[in-house]
């Protein structure tokens, strides 16, 4: 075995094939997210996946982002949390209903209660979360007295801080974005080595934006770094158009595409500052897209090539950003094997 390319693999495939995986003896595969508008019903079996309802791009059919381990695998489940675990890594899914408990908001208590059930599973298993994509309706929407992003933002952090996590410092990468429907889904990727933050020298770290952004700062770092199968591998989270803590280029999605990827380019610096022996580079990362008006993908995609050149592995969904003034948001990872199916720029 070479563990150095098959300790994980990221592959994208079309959803009608997700029910031939589960059939497979689930040999491989960790988990994952299907996208899809409507969210298809997944015949997923014990697989912990996502149905997000999330719309692609005209023309394009149903598709899920798989995550392979080459390293036997196990299914569990933890109260909510569908997961697959190996010796080295974890991935789970949980999708919940909006549930008013208290005086709280139905998003910030069910965020909570989700984030503190994923961490009594980390804890129980062993292992360090590493990576978490979050997903629910209605983000830049007020309910509540607060704009729904700052309500997750709440609940996610009192999580942290339950279960004696830090919300500064080295915490885990993550983004969140508008779904199209559904209640609050999140997958997380997590690991049983140590996972390194890294944050970008062009940005304010999420964890320090003040107060004019919402009562709890984002719990996230720009990127995780980690050591799997004797490989650097890296997971940079949702970018945007931000300098310092400001949004740029208002309106100006082609200039704000050029931003998200100079802060992607800023992380991949810094990481191989922290990993020289790593080998990252723009054109060699598998990008996941998020599209505020489905009418900008194409000049999107035509900044990206322009920049990263050649043929770019990337997924692209139309989603509501975590700022109203957002209209792109870019997240990567490499480092890993990346399998079949991603599509080029």
């Amino acid at each position: 075995m070479k563990p150095a390319e098959a300790i994980l693999r990221l592959e994208v495939l079309p959803a009608s094939r997700l029910s031939r995986l589960a059939g497979d003896g689930q040999s491989s595969v960790l988990g994952g997210a299907c996208f899809s508008r409507p969210a298809l019903p997944l015949d997923a079996g014990d697989l912990p996946f996502l149905a997000v309802d999330m719309s692609l791009p005209a023309g394009e059919e149903a598709i899920c982002e798989v995550w392979h381990s080459a390293e036997p695998l196990q299914s569990g489940r933890h109260g909510p949390i569908r997961y697959r675990q190996s010796e080295t890594l974890l991935f789970g899914s949980v999708s919940l209903d909006e549930v008013a408990r208290d005086a709280r908001s139905p998003l910030q208590a069910t965020t909570e209660a989700a984030y503190a059930s994923i961490f009594e599973l980390l804890e129980a298993r062993g292992y360090h979360a590493l990576r978490f994509w979050n997903y629910f309706p209605a983000i830049n929407q007020e309910s509540h007295h607060k704009e729904r992003y700052r309500q997750f933002n709440i609940g996610r952090q009192d999580a942290f801080l339950a279960h004696g996590r830090s919300v500064i410092g080295n915490v885990p990468a993550a983004c969140a974005l508008g779904s199209a429907g559904g209640g609050l889904q999140i997958a997380f990727l997590a690991a049983r080595t140590n996972v390194i933050s890294v944050e970008n020298p062009r940005q304010v770290s999420a964890y320090h934006y003040p107060s004019q952004y919402g009562p709890r700062s984002p719990t996230f770092s720009r990127a995780g770094l980690v050591k799997l199968g004797g490989r650097d591998m890296l997971f940079i989270s949702g970018t945007a158009s931000i300098v310092g803590h400001q949004t740029l280029h208002d309106g100006d999605v082609a200039a704000q595409t050029r931003e998200c990827l100079h802060n992607i380019a800023a992380i991949v610096a810094e990481a191989k500052r922290q990993a020289p022996d790593a080998d990252f580079r723009l054109d060699a990362l598998a990008y996941k897209v998020y599209v505020r008006h489905p009418e900008d993908m194409a000049t999107v995609r035509r900044e990206m090539a322009q920049i990263i050149g050649g043929l770019v592995s990337a997924i692209f969904l139309q989603a509501d950003v975590c700022r109203a003034d957002l209209l792109v948001e870019i997240e990567a990872s490499g480092g890993h094997a990346i399998g079949p199916g991603l599509t080029g720029i």
